[in-house]
């Protein structure tokens, strides 16, 4: 008699139980870092919209006047600093000339905006800004950095895992791409979940697994640990430093010595780089005698991030060391990931792609968190799957409430306020929380409702704070051709109607189940 086998669970429901639960178990976390990665591809201009004092960026701008102003405020305002570093106006990412300096008694470099014509500081407001709200989708703000990195590399494989058994479950996977209807109930909710997940697929898949490969030692440090011998850590800085090892760096002699004359090496970083800009300048032991000047290409040019770095000699100007822009195929592949990653080669049109793309990845996580809620509590009600549905409202639209209470903070906290950027980014959080609290107490549709409501009146009110707050409103940005203040306003407008839109549709439907 031949020992019977347990009979075998076909390939395609197995997929669809691990793109279940794989969702699920970190779909929120998910949902976060989505939102605010997205929010990072116009990480510049909401960095502007919230230093307002800032004039509207002209780039690129002839680096030779620009390194001088630059140099000379440093020289003027620290002289005694380790280390100063200047960023040239070249591209989008880094429109505006900008210094920062590490003073002796410091670790964290002072930024300050210069004039690109005079060369004068341009006082602007403390913010958290744009770039803090993007780096939320990976530092994950109160979390030590060790296990924030942990929870990313986690989430980034669940995500990763979820859209590979999702394409293995779904059986119409083409024909979802056509197929949208709507005032179907959960029928709706898994068409714009399909929708949304077809659609943007190739951006979901590349965005993954180019996450893994920044996180790569977080979830894989036995790697570098067996070809170092040395523990998970040391092993890692060993891979780093090998990598990246300091070019011609010399501690301070104490002998004071005048720099160098920028203008030739700019010009001669220039030629070694087929006109390529320097987007870069750093100096290491400014007025000693072992001064060090580095010119570093820009590393947004292209989606390899390839740049050259020049390390001349800061007294005599000699040139001491490079680094070419292309070093190995292993190191370019890798480069190549993280720069499609964070997409800061993109022009408009490939950035607009980007944030379409990363708006559709909302839709397709909020959507796939609402249908699992739906599905479970009408086949198996339960005091966790009626948690969930009653939480849904808060995790899904109370993080854009949040957000937009964080730019309302920008525009109402005191300027003169002590830790005033970290002030913005406790308003976000603290205005989520509160969201959870008030969904926790009400009905799930009423907390729907509201929170839409909420998040209409937070982004669509927006440009009116902005004309109460700044010299510049909307009207006369759109005469003056500032293009970023105009566009931030009308964007923050239609986001506004949008939830608007989103909150009148659950209002009517409400009304239509009673």
């Amino acid at each position: 008699m031949s020992p019977s086998h347990p009979p075998k669970r076909p390939l395609r429901p197995a997929m669809a139980g691990v793109h279940t639960w794989a969702s699920v178990l970190l779909g929120w976390l998910l949902y976060f870092m989505f939102v605010t990665g997205t929010a990072g591809y116009l990480d510049t201009e909401i960095d502007r919209w919230m230093r307002p004092e800032l004039p509207a960026a002209s780039y690129p701008l002839p680096p030779e006047p620009q390194a001088a102003h630059a140099l000379a405020y440093l020289q003027a305002h620290a002289p005694d600093a380790r280390n100063w570093s200047i960023q040239l106006p070249v591209d989008r990412n880094e429109p505006y000339l900008r210094v920062e300096w590490s003073p002796n008694n410091a670790a964290l470099p002072q930024p300050v905006w210069l004039d690109a014509q005079t060369g004068a500081p341009i006082a602007v407001r403390d913010t958290a800004g744009g770039q803090a709200l993007y780096q939320l989708h990976w530092r994950l703000h109160y979390l030590p950095p060790a296990l924030a990195e942990w929870v990313i590399a986690m989430a980034s494989m669940v995500l990763l895992l979820a859209l590979l058994s999702g394409i293995v479950a779904h059986r119409r996977f083409f024909a979802d791409f056509f197929t949208l209807r709507l005032g179907k109930g959960q029928r709706s909710w898994l068409d714009a979940h399909n929708l949304a997940s077809v659609a943007s697929l190739p951006f979901q898949l590349m965005i993954s697994y180019s996450g893994l490969v920044f996180v790569m030692f977080s979830f894989m440090p036995l790697i570098a640990s067996a070809w170092y011998g040395q523990a998970p850590g040391a092993a890692v800085r060993s891979f780093y430093g090998e990598l990246f090892p300091p070019m011609a760096a010399a501690p301070a002699s104490g002998q004071p010595a005048p720099l160098v004359p920028i203008a030739p090496l700019l010009a001669q970083a220039q030629a070694r780089w087929q006109g390529a800009p320097v987007a870069v300048l750093t100096v290491q032991n400014p007025g000693d005698a072992n001064a060090r000047i580095s010119a570093i290409g820009n590393f947004a040019a292209s989606p390899v991030r390839e740049a050259g770095i020049l390390v001349f000699d800061g007294v005599t100007g000699a040139l001491l060391a490079e680094r070419p822009a292309r070093r190995s195929t292993p190191s370019a592949a890798r480069d190549l990931w993280l720069g499609l990653h964070e997409g800061l080669f993109a022009g408009a049109v490939l950035r607009a792609l980007y944030l379409l793309s990363g708006l559709l990845g909302c839709v397709m996580i909020a959507t796939g968190m609402v249908l699992w809620s739906v599905k479970r509590q009408a086949r198996q009600p339960s005091a966790g799957h009626a948690l969930i549905s009653r939480l849904n409202p808060a995790a899904i639209v109370g993080l854009p409430v949040a957000i937009a209470t964080y730019l309302w903070a920008n525009r109402l906290l005191p300027t003169a306020l002590e830790g005033r950027a970290q002030w913005e980014l406790h308003a976000l959080f603290a205005v989520w929380l509160l969201s959870f609290v008030y969904a926790a107490c009400a009905a799930p549709a009423q907390s729907w409702r509201w929170l839409a409501w909420c998040a209409a009146l937070g982004f669509g009110l927006l440009p009116l704070l902005n004309a109460a707050t700044s010299d510049r409103n909307l009207l006369q940005s759109l005469a003056a051709g500032d293009a970023v203040m105009a566009g931030m306003d009308l964007g923050f407008l239609a986001l506004g109607i949008a939830f608007a839109g989103g909150a009148v549709a659950i209002q009517r439907r409400h009304k239509a189940l009673r």
